[in-house]
C-alpha cells in the first residue's frame, strides 16, 4: 500500500531540495524547488489570470530540456522577480545552460516561474525603485534542504484561502515498488477548501493518518451546487491563484511530463471550490529526478503518476490551509 515518505514533503523525492524565504514587514515569500542536476519539466496553466516566466521553454521542440529550479513566489507580477535571484545563485555555482562551452561565457540558469496575488492581503508594499523578490529569490536558493515549514511559510506566507489564511503546503506518496511523488502549493484561492458548513476539507477522501486535522462531513452532508461557503466575497481579477510543483523520481520524457501535469491539475479541484476561475491564476510544474526507470508500460506507468500527482496535490493544498488556520 502506498503511503508518505517519511516527511511527507516534496523533499521526500530524492534528489528535490526546497528553500523558502519571507519578509514579514512586506507580508510576502518565496519558495524554490531546487533538483539536484537539470530535470525534465512541464507546466499545466488552468487560471484565467495566470502569471508566469520560462513556460515557453517547457513547449514540445524547444532547444532546452532541463531546467535547475522552479520557483513560485508572492508579489503578483512584481514576484516574478524572485527567479532573477535563484537565478543569480545557480549561476554562482555555475549551473545553467551552456549554450557557448567557454569557460568566459556564463551558464544561463533556467528557472521556470508562477506567481500568486498577495499585494492586498497587508504588509507594507511601498518598497520604492526595487522590490524585495530577487533578493527573496536568492536567499530562499541558498536556504534549500530537505525541511519544508508549512502554512505560513514560502511563497504562500501572505496568502488566502478563501476567507481564511492561505498558505504553503506539501505532502509526498511512495508506492510499493518504491516510486516516490511529492507536491508543493502556495494556496492563495478564491474558492473554500472547506466543505460549507462544515470544518472538513474538500479533499478529505485523499487525507493520510490526519495530516489536516481529520475531519469528517456529516453521514447526511449534501453538496449544494451554488453555496460556495467561505469563498472570498469580493474576487477580482488576478488576484487568487493556487500555485503548484509536482516533484518525482521516475524518469519521464517531456511529453510524458505534460500528461502527468494535465492530469495533475485535478488535484486543484478535489481541494478547491470553485477553481480555474477567471481570477485565479492557477499554474502547475511537474519536474522529474530521473533516478528510477519503470519498466512498467509507458502509458500505464503515466496515468499511474498523473492520478498519485492529483491526490497528492490535494493533500498538499489543504495542507496549507489547515497549517496556516491552526
Amino acid at each position: 500500500m502506498a503511503k508518505p515518505g517519511a516527511r511527507n514533503t516534496i523533499t521526500d523525492v530524492p534528489g528535490i531540495k526546497v528553500g523558502q524565504a519571507e519578509d514579514a514587514s512586506v507580508r510576502t515569500g518565496v519558495s524554490v524547488i531546487v533538483p539536484d542536476a537539470p530535470a525534465i519539466a512541464a507546466v499545466a496553466v488552468s487560471g484565467g489570470g495566470p502569471g508566469t516566466r520560462e513556460t515557453d521553454l517547457l513547449s514540445a521542440g524547444m532547444l532546452v530540456d532541463g531546467i535547475d529550479a522552479v520557483c513560485l513566489s508572492g508579489g503578483s507580477a512584481f514576484g516574478l522577480a524572485a527567479a532573477d535571484g535563484v537565478a543569480s545563485g545557480l549561476k554562482q555555482e555555475g549551473r545553467g545552460f551552456a549554450l557557448v562551452p567557454l569557460t568566459s561565457v556564463p551558464r544561463t540558469p533556467i528557472v521556470p516561474a508562477a506567481i500568486l496575488y498577495d499585494l492586498a492581503n497587508g504588509g507594507d508594499k511601498s518598497w520604492g525603485d526595487v522590490s524585495p523578490y530577487a533578493a527573496l529569490g536568492l536567499t530562499a536558493y541558498r536556504a534549500r534542504g530537505t525541511d519544508v515549514p508549512l502554512g505560513q511559510a514560502g511563497a504562500g506566507y501572505g496568502a488566502r484561502a478563501g476567507a481564511l489564511a492561505g498558505g504553503t503546503g506539501s505532502a509526498s506518496i511512495v508506492t510499493h515498488d518504491g516510486i516516490t511523488v511529492g507536491a508543493l502549493a502556495g494556496v492563495n484561492c478564491f474558492g473554500s477548501a472547506f466543505m460549507p458548513g462544515t470544518d472538513a476539507f474538500w479533499a478529505w477522501p485523499f487525507e493520510v493518518d490526519g495530516e489536516f486535522g481529520g475531519k469528517r462531513p456529516p453521514e447526511d452532508y449534501a453538496a449544494d451546487a451554488e453555496d460556495w461557503g467561505a469563498a472570498k466575497a469580493n474576487p477580482a481579477l488576478g488576484q487568487n491563484t493556487t500555485i503548484a510543483c509536482i516533484a518525482t523520481d521516475v524518469i519521464l520524457t517531456a511529453s510524458e511530463a505534460k500528461r502527468v501535469a494535465q492530469m495533475a491539475l485535478s488535484g486543484f479541484s478535489r481541494a478547491i471550490r470553485p477553481v480555474f476561475a477567471p481570477f485565479d491564476g492557477d499554474a502547475l510544474f511537474v519536474m522529474s529526478s530521473g533516478r528510477i526507470a519503470s519498466q512498467e508500460k509507458r502509458a500505464i506507468l503515466v496515468a499511474r503518476i498523473g492520478e498519485l500527482a492529483a491526490s497528492t496535490l490535494s493533500r498538499a493544498i489543504a495542507r496549507g490551509v489547515f497549517e496556516a488556520n491552526r
